[in-house]
């Protein structure tokens, strides 16, 4: 039982040793140089963006209903 459990541990040592000593692969180059973005000539503009509508009250388990006709009354 113990030799198979040391097993996982040596492969585990040899892997580690294995990277280590490897040399380091040079970087290979890019494909397309890269450019440097251009700023734009000018900044862009601000755009307000609409609300969407409200929604009406639906009315919850507290709301009585006259209240909630009331403020649908009100919302037109």
């Amino acid at each position: 039982m113990m030799l198979i459990l040391k097993i996982p541990i040596v492969y585990l040592c040899l892997v580690v040793y294995w990277a280590v000593k490897a040399e380091p692969r040079p970087p290979e180059p890019a494909l397309l140089p890269a450019l440097p973005q251009t700023p734009p000539d000018r900044p862009q503009a601000w755009v307000a963006r609409r609300r969407p509508p409200r929604r009406p009250p639906r009315g919850g388990p507290h709301t009585p209903r006259g209240q909630l006709r009331r403020a649908s009354a009100r919302a037109r």
